[in-house]
């Protein structure tokens, strides 16, 4: 009898950039299980994904997860602490993912980074982002980190709220001047990046970079121009832009913006120095694939936090 196909664990296969690399394994006619959260949800998998529960309070349950998996695909993480779900949290259940894979016999990791994680940053997030980068590192396991700028997509809640924003407000806050950069890189590039990476050996480390970089007032006027509306850019303090945000998130029950992600932006921490790695222009799908973008609003807190 024939090998089965491999067999590739990935977590959060219903989620965004997961979803993704999912998509591109099966494509490839191997076999994906996924790790979540939210083994309910709808997804476009049908039968075609084993789902498996977070179980970090059972390392048993957890480690048979992985048994018979080749390559583990690791894109789990929270965008902002709330009330139990905190970054410190989040490094412990990471190290149980790799120690569950590593006893389950996996041969290779791809870790989902992002770009300037650093372990020495005094915004949590980044920080955090190094930490884990660190655990990958003693792992033990053949690995990859792979590190994005910033991500898109249809189901890109960052650039989908904006839109959906910009179509309804007549007035726009930004932090600061608007001058600080962005460098948007397409969803299914770094799912391309992040399967190959899965196929290699040893220990490497890669940054998934878009094709364009725009400041923020520029990729405001783009977004705003293929949304159809015209509102005015007021320029704020960055302590002015969180409380006017926190308004519009009272009204959807939702947090748009954190302070750690405004002064993110500020220090030009979602662009890369490096050449770029992505394919897809910002600008062209957007002009392709523009249509609905911003229709509806996408909760935060709905996908990944209740």
């Amino acid at each position: 009898m024939p090998e089965p196909p491999p067999l590739n664990v990935v977590t959060g296969a219903f989620s965004f950039t997961g979803k993704y690399i999912a998509r591109r394994l099966l494509v490839r006619g191997e076999r994906v299980r996924t790790l979540t959260g939210h083994p309910d949800r709808d997804h476009p998998f049908a039968d075609n994904v084993d789902i498996f529960p977070y179980r970090f309070d059972d390392s048993g349950a957890l480690e048979a997860a992985f048994e018979g998996a080749c390559t583990f695909y690791n894109t789990y993480w929270i965008r902002f602490e709330r009330g139990e779900a905190t970054f410190e949290q989040t490094l412990e259940r990471t190290g149980q993912l790799i120690d569950a894979a590593r006893k389950a016999g996996v041969r290779r990791m791809v870790h989902i980074s992002s770009v300037h994680a650093d372990a020495s940053s005094s915004l949590a997030y980044f920080r955090a982002k190094g930490e884990a980068e660190a655990m990958v590192r003693e792992s033990g396991l053949s690995w990859t980190i792979l590190r994005p700028t910033i991500v898109f997509g249809q189901e890109s809640v960052f650039f989908n709220n904006i839109v959906w924003m910009l179509r309804r407000f007549p007035i726009f806050t930004v932090p600061g001047s608007g001058d600080y950069r962005v460098q948007p890189v397409f969803v299914g590039d770094v799912a391309e990046m992040a399967v190959a990476l899965g196929d290699g050996e040893g220990q490497t480390e890669m940054t998934a970079a878009g094709a364009e970089v725009f400041t923020f007032d520029e990729l405001l006027e783009l977004l705003a121009k293929r949304a159809g509306s015209r509102p005015r850019l007021l320029h704020v303090r960055p302590e002015r832009a969180l409380r006017m945000v926190a308004m519009v998130g009272g009204m959807v029950d939702d947090v748009l913006l954190t302070r750690d992600e405004i002064d993110g932006l500020a220090r030009n921490l979602l662009t890369s120095e490096e050449p770029a790695t992505g394919r897809t222009r910002f600008s062209e799908w957007l002009e392709r694939h523009g249509n609905g973008f911003g229709d509806s609003y996408l909760s935060e807190l709905q996908l990944h936090y209740r």
